[in-house]
């Protein structure tokens, strides 16, 4: 006799099983019977627990990105104004969270791709919001003559799409890392040249 889950631990398999599919098939090449099998379900079992697919949507990103926990790192450099260690915060949790589990990134490149709505949900949920975090931190130090007067959100977007760059040609591409680069060595690395940039 099959073991029966809790609604959460329900939920959460069907997420796994849609995140699986659509980061490797697409949207459009993912039937929701198809969701089904993989978990194990009937399809009137995801429905049950996501009335429509954006509540799925929603719970995928909901699931798989660490925003949250990111901003809250940042946050916490922020108040002691470490430029640094702002970055570095940024920086390393967005390398951390897509190597423990691509899938978010290849769902997101998917999406985008096909004009699918989730990219939408996530850039307006998540990707807006680290945007305006590391502007507005970005803007508040330029005031204080810290940093050199350019505009703050292309600043920002600048060194989010270093690290995005990097991720997309070791994750998507197979690209091997050089030897001996931890994370941290990264990021730090990142971090020193990017400030020397923007300093005043």
């Amino acid at each position: 006799m099959k073991e029966r889950l809790s609604a959460e631990k329900r939920r959460q398999q069907i997420v796994d099983a849609a995140v699986e599919l659509f980061s490797r098939k697409g949207f459009r090449g993912t039937r929701t019977r198809e969701i089904a099998e993989a978990a194990g379900i009937s399809e009137a079992m995801i429905y049950r627990h996501f009335a429509t697919k954006r509540e799925l949507y929603s719970a995928i990103i909901e699931t798989k990105s660490a925003t949250e926990e990111l901003l809250a790192s940042a946050a916490t450099a922020a108040q002691g104004k470490d430029d640094a260690g702002v970055l570095r915060a940024v920086g390393l949790k967005m390398i951390e969270q897509t190597v423990r589990d691509p899938s978010l990134m290849r769902l997101l490149l998917f999406s985008a791709l096909e004009g699918h709505e989730l990219s939408e949900i996530f850039f307006e949920s998540r990707v807006k919001r680290l945007h305006q975090f590391l502007s507005s931190y970005i803007r508040k130090r330029i005031k204080e003559g810290r940093f050199r007067s350019m505009d703050a959100l292309v600043v920002a977007r600048g060194f989010i799409g270093m690290i995005v760059h990097y991720l997309l040609i070791h994750e998507l591409f197979g690209v091997k890392r050089p030897p001996r680069s931890s994370p941290e060595e990264v990021v730090e690395l990142f971090v020193s040249v990017f400030l020397k940039g923007i300093e005043r």
